[in-house]
Protein backbone atom coordinates (compact mmCIF):
# COMPACT_ATOMS: atom_id res chain seq x y z
CA UNK A 1 0.00 0.00 0.00
CA UNK A 2 2.93 2.35 0.59
CA UNK A 3 3.99 2.04 -3.05
CA UNK A 4 0.42 2.68 -4.18
CA UNK A 5 0.24 5.73 -1.95
CA UNK A 6 3.43 7.20 -3.41
CA UNK A 7 2.24 6.45 -6.93
CA UNK A 8 -1.15 8.08 -6.37
CA UNK A 9 0.43 11.18 -4.91
CA UNK A 10 2.23 11.70 -8.21
CA UNK A 11 -1.00 11.67 -10.23
CA UNK A 12 -3.39 14.54 -10.96
CA UNK A 13 -6.46 14.63 -8.73
CA UNK A 14 -8.95 13.40 -11.32
CA UNK A 15 -6.83 10.30 -11.99
CA UNK A 16 -6.75 9.48 -8.29
CA UNK A 17 -10.55 9.71 -8.10
CA UNK A 18 -10.79 7.34 -11.08
CA UNK A 19 -8.37 4.94 -9.39
CA UNK A 20 -10.38 4.99 -6.16
CA UNK A 21 -13.65 4.42 -8.00
CA UNK A 22 -12.10 1.56 -10.00
CA UNK A 23 -10.74 -0.02 -6.80
CA UNK A 24 -14.17 0.09 -5.16
CA UNK A 25 -15.70 -1.33 -8.34
CA UNK A 26 -13.22 -4.23 -8.56
CA UNK A 27 -13.86 -5.21 -4.94
CA UNK A 28 -17.38 -6.23 -6.00
CA UNK A 29 -16.35 -8.03 -9.17
CA UNK A 30 -13.27 -9.66 -7.61
CA UNK A 31 -13.85 -9.86 -3.81
CA UNK A 32 -10.18 -10.43 -2.81
CA UNK A 33 -9.43 -6.92 -4.12
CA UNK A 34 -8.90 -4.56 -1.13
CA UNK A 35 -11.84 -2.30 -1.89
CA UNK A 36 -12.46 -1.17 1.69
CA UNK A 37 -8.80 -0.27 2.18
CA UNK A 38 -9.03 1.79 -1.03
CA UNK A 39 -11.86 3.76 0.57
CA UNK A 40 -9.73 4.36 3.65
CA UNK A 41 -6.78 5.34 1.47
CA UNK A 42 -8.92 7.96 -0.25
CA UNK A 43 -10.09 9.27 3.12
CA UNK A 44 -6.48 9.49 4.28
CA UNK A 45 -5.53 11.53 1.21
CA UNK A 46 -8.50 13.79 1.93
CA UNK A 47 -7.32 14.12 5.52
CA UNK A 48 -3.89 15.30 4.35
CA UNK A 49 -5.56 17.92 2.13
CA UNK A 50 -4.52 16.15 -1.08
CA UNK A 51 -8.10 15.34 -2.14
CA UNK A 52 -11.65 16.46 -1.52
CA UNK A 53 -13.51 14.35 1.04
CA UNK A 54 -16.77 14.74 -0.91
CA UNK A 55 -15.19 13.70 -4.22
CA UNK A 56 -13.55 10.66 -2.62
CA UNK A 57 -16.94 9.69 -1.20
CA UNK A 58 -18.66 10.13 -4.57
CA UNK A 59 -16.04 8.22 -6.56
CA UNK A 60 -15.82 5.24 -4.17
CA UNK A 61 -19.59 5.05 -3.67
CA UNK A 62 -20.21 5.20 -7.42
CA UNK A 63 -17.64 2.44 -8.00
CA UNK A 64 -19.15 0.23 -5.30
CA UNK A 65 -22.69 0.75 -6.55
CA UNK A 66 -21.77 0.11 -10.19
CA UNK A 67 -19.96 -3.12 -9.33
CA UNK A 68 -22.92 -4.32 -7.26
CA UNK A 69 -25.45 -3.52 -9.99
CA UNK A 70 -23.43 -5.23 -12.73
CA UNK A 71 -23.44 -8.48 -10.74
CA UNK A 72 -27.13 -7.96 -9.94
CA UNK A 73 -27.92 -7.66 -13.66
CA UNK A 74 -25.72 -10.67 -14.39
CA UNK A 75 -27.68 -12.77 -11.92
CA UNK A 76 -30.94 -11.55 -13.41
CA UNK A 77 -29.77 -12.30 -16.97
CA UNK A 78 -28.41 -15.79 -16.27
CA UNK A 79 -31.25 -16.82 -13.99
CA UNK A 80 -31.69 -19.47 -11.33
CA UNK A 81 -31.52 -22.47 -13.67
CA UNK A 82 -28.07 -21.48 -14.96
CA UNK A 83 -26.53 -21.73 -11.48
CA UNK A 84 -28.46 -24.85 -10.44
CA UNK A 85 -27.32 -26.76 -13.53
CA UNK A 86 -23.66 -25.85 -12.97
CA UNK A 87 -23.67 -26.26 -9.18
CA UNK A 88 -20.81 -23.77 -8.60
CA UNK A 89 -18.82 -23.84 -5.37
CA UNK A 90 -20.29 -20.52 -4.16
CA UNK A 91 -23.69 -21.27 -5.71
CA UNK A 92 -24.42 -24.90 -4.92
CA UNK A 93 -27.84 -26.21 -5.87
CA UNK A 94 -28.94 -26.77 -2.26
CA UNK A 95 -27.69 -23.36 -1.20
CA UNK A 96 -29.55 -21.62 -4.01
CA UNK A 97 -32.83 -23.24 -2.95
CA UNK A 98 -32.29 -22.24 0.69
CA UNK A 99 -31.20 -18.72 -0.18
CA UNK A 100 -34.28 -18.41 -2.37
CA UNK A 101 -36.56 -18.77 0.65
CA UNK A 102 -34.58 -16.13 2.52
CA UNK A 103 -34.64 -13.71 -0.38
CA UNK A 104 -38.38 -14.08 -0.80
CA UNK A 105 -38.81 -12.95 2.82
CA UNK A 106 -35.83 -10.70 3.54
CA UNK A 107 -34.31 -9.92 0.13
CA UNK A 108 -34.55 -6.15 0.26
CA UNK A 109 -33.38 -6.04 3.86
CA UNK A 110 -30.32 -8.14 2.92
CA UNK A 111 -29.60 -5.81 -0.02
CA UNK A 112 -29.77 -2.83 2.34
CA UNK A 113 -27.11 -4.41 4.58
CA UNK A 114 -24.95 -5.96 1.87
CA UNK A 115 -21.95 -3.64 2.29
CA UNK A 116 -21.66 -4.65 5.93
CA UNK A 117 -21.04 -8.28 4.95
CA UNK A 118 -17.47 -8.42 3.55
CA UNK A 119 -16.76 -11.53 1.53
CA UNK A 120 -20.37 -12.24 0.52
CA UNK A 121 -21.38 -8.96 -1.10
CA UNK A 122 -20.91 -10.41 -4.58
CA UNK A 123 -23.05 -13.43 -3.68
CA UNK A 124 -25.79 -11.14 -2.37
CA UNK A 125 -25.83 -9.02 -5.52
CA UNK A 126 -26.02 -12.03 -7.84
CA UNK A 127 -28.67 -13.69 -5.67
CA UNK A 128 -30.74 -10.51 -5.79
CA UNK A 129 -30.69 -10.72 -9.57
CA UNK A 130 -31.43 -14.45 -9.65
CA UNK A 131 -34.56 -13.95 -7.58
CA UNK A 132 -35.73 -10.97 -9.63
CA UNK A 133 -35.86 -8.30 -6.94
CA UNK A 134 -37.25 -5.02 -8.20
CA UNK A 135 -34.43 -3.05 -9.84
CA UNK A 136 -35.45 0.40 -8.59
CA UNK A 137 -35.60 -0.77 -4.98
CA UNK A 138 -32.30 -2.59 -5.33
CA UNK A 139 -30.58 0.52 -6.72
CA UNK A 140 -31.96 2.67 -3.93
CA UNK A 141 -31.10 0.25 -1.11
CA UNK A 142 -27.68 -0.62 -2.53
CA UNK A 143 -26.89 3.10 -2.76
CA UNK A 144 -27.85 3.60 0.88
CA UNK A 145 -25.74 0.60 1.91
CA UNK A 146 -22.68 1.80 -0.05
CA UNK A 147 -23.06 5.32 1.26
CA UNK A 148 -23.33 4.34 4.91
CA UNK A 149 -20.44 1.87 4.73
CA UNK A 150 -18.15 4.30 2.92
CA UNK A 151 -18.94 7.25 5.15
CA UNK A 152 -18.18 5.16 8.26
CA UNK A 153 -14.78 3.97 7.07
CA UNK A 154 -13.92 7.25 5.42
CA UNK A 155 -14.65 9.10 8.63
CA UNK A 156 -12.40 6.73 10.57
CA UNK A 157 -9.62 7.00 7.98
CA UNK A 158 -9.98 10.79 7.87
CA UNK A 159 -9.73 11.26 11.63
CA UNK A 160 -6.91 8.80 12.39
CA UNK A 161 -4.24 11.23 11.29
CA UNK A 162 -1.80 12.00 8.49
CA UNK A 163 0.65 9.16 9.11
CA UNK A 164 -0.33 6.38 6.71
CA UNK A 165 1.59 3.68 8.58
CA UNK A 166 -0.40 4.45 11.73
CA UNK A 167 -3.68 4.61 9.81
CA UNK A 168 -3.04 1.32 8.01
CA UNK A 169 -2.06 -0.46 11.22
CA UNK A 170 -5.09 0.74 13.17
CA UNK A 171 -7.52 0.07 10.33
CA UNK A 172 -6.13 -3.42 9.74
CA UNK A 173 -6.74 -4.15 13.43
CA UNK A 174 -10.30 -2.78 13.25
CA UNK A 175 -11.09 -4.70 10.04
CA UNK A 176 -9.75 -7.93 11.57
CA UNK A 177 -11.89 -7.55 14.70
CA UNK A 178 -14.96 -6.60 12.66
CA UNK A 179 -14.58 -9.66 10.42
CA UNK A 180 -14.06 -11.90 13.46
CA UNK A 181 -17.28 -10.67 15.07
CA UNK A 182 -19.15 -11.04 11.79
CA UNK A 183 -17.83 -14.56 11.27
CA UNK A 184 -18.94 -15.51 14.78
CA UNK A 185 -22.44 -14.18 14.13
CA UNK A 186 -22.64 -16.12 10.86
CA UNK A 187 -21.51 -19.26 12.66
CA UNK A 188 -24.20 -18.85 15.31
CA UNK A 189 -26.78 -18.25 12.57
CA UNK A 190 -25.72 -21.37 10.66
CA UNK A 191 -25.91 -23.49 13.82
CA UNK A 192 -29.35 -22.04 14.60
CA UNK A 193 -30.65 -22.79 11.10
CA UNK A 194 -29.20 -26.33 11.21
CA UNK A 195 -30.80 -27.07 14.60
CA UNK A 196 -34.11 -25.63 13.49
CA UNK A 197 -33.97 -27.69 10.30
CA UNK A 198 -33.35 -30.89 12.25
CA UNK A 199 -36.28 -30.16 14.55
CA UNK A 200 -38.51 -29.60 11.54
CA UNK A 201 -37.48 -32.99 10.11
Amino acid sequence: MDNILYYLDSLPDFMIYIFLGAGAFMENIFPPAPGDMVVVLGAFLAGTGRLSFIMVFISTTAGSLLGFLILFRLGSYLGRRFFIERNYFFFKKDHINRVGNWFKKYGYFIIALNRFFPGVRSVISIAGGIYKLETKKVVYLALISCSLWNIVWMSIGYTLGTNWNVVEKKLSYIFARYNMVLFSLFLVLIIYVAIRGNKSD
